[in-house]
């Protein structure tokens, strides 16, 4: 089969497409065709090997594994014997390391794909829509009713977030630039900020949750629009240096809510068959789609990946096979 793999850290020009053999699976897994998948920044921290902190579970001076990609759809060609949920020919979505290749094997989380999105579009969901459910729900203790600072609205879990926290019944305001003002509406935004005429962090509006998807803003700055109970969840923060990364502006925030009666969280999400579950439930139910910025082949990762580094997609990357 053909997979896009790379044997050393480095830039997309390290990733190439290779054939590989064909995984079997194990009793526990099942074999999945995959029709279409997407990229995350955890795979681009994976393609690259920084920040050098992250390298210590998959590998110091080269990768354990030359394979790339966690999110995928497609259609189940076999299982193995302890595998219930599942069956051959079902359509499916889920998460699995080493998903950008034409077949993956996966344990647990794999679902039914929603019968309302193409491939493309459920391979969108994984990743970014559970980090959304999980930050907001789990992270966040999102009620009905309260009010909710979304900070990063586009891109790839902006738009998960914005629709789940809708669902959860949320009044929502979205932070985005110009060109995704109309998009971040369209998506149920109560409110949306643009960010190149006004400072969200200067507004007379106060909330109970905050999710920094951007890793724009200071603790300064956030704790000025959040109320004396409310919650900081961070999601992104930007790529930092090669030692330590994002952490560094992690900690920043971490230490400077430490004598405040805010809270400050910040999570990797887990990608888990329950909440795959539930996202399948609220997209059948039209309360989530899928935004897709660009599509790519899978001879194209490396463009797909190039494209994801210049931080600037209006929803997800997708690669199709």
């Amino acid at each position: 089969m053909k997979a896009a793999v790379r044997d050393r850290y480095g830039p997309p020009e390290v990733v190439e497409l290779r054939e590989i053999d064909r995984p079997v699976a194990a009793d526990n897994e099942a074999l999945v065709r995959v029709r279409a998948a997407s990229v995350n920044p955890a795979d681009w921290y994976s393609m690259t090997g920084r920040p050098y902190v992250a390298r210590g579970m998959g590998g110091i001076l080269k990768p354990k594994s030359d394979r790339l990609g966690i999110d995928f759809a497609g259609t189940v060609e076999a299982v193995g014997r302890d595998v219930t949920h599942v069956r051959p020919g079902d359509e499916v979505f889920g998460g699995r390391s080493g998903a950008l290749a034409e077949y993956v094997c996966v344990r647990d989380a794999v679902v039914p794909k929603p019968v309302n999105l193409t491939f493309d579009e459920a391979a969108a969901v994984p990743v970014a829509a559970i980090t959304a459910l999980q930050g907001l729900r789990d992270k966040g203790r999102l009620q009905p009713g309260q009010k909710v600072l979304i900070n990063g609205a586009s891109g790839g879990v902006g738009p998960f977030t914005v629709q789940i926290a809708k669902a959860l019944g949320a009044e929502v305001t979205g932070v985005c630039s110009t060109r995704n003002v109309d998009l971040v509406r369209s998506l149920g935004a109560d409110h949306v900020i643009d960010y190149n005429y006004e400072d969200c962090t200067r507004s007379d509006q106060r909330y109970d949750l905050m999710l920094d998807i951007a890793g724009s803003r200071s603790w300064s700055e956030c704790k000025r629009v959040l109320t004396p109970r409310a919650t900081l969840v961070i999601v992104g923060a930007p790529k930092g240096n090669a030692l330590i990364g994002p952490l560094g502006r992690i900690v920043k925030l971490r230490l400077g809510s430490l004598r405040s009666s805010r809270r400050v969280v910040f999570f990797i999400a887990k990608l888990i068959r329950p909440d795959l579950e539930i996202l399948r439930e609220l997209i059948e139910a039209g309360k989530v789609r899928s935004v897709i910025d660009r599509r790519y082949e899978l001879s194209e990762t490396a463009d797909a990946f190039r494209y994801l580094g210049e931080g600037h997609a209006q929803g997800k990357i997708v690669v199709t096979m």
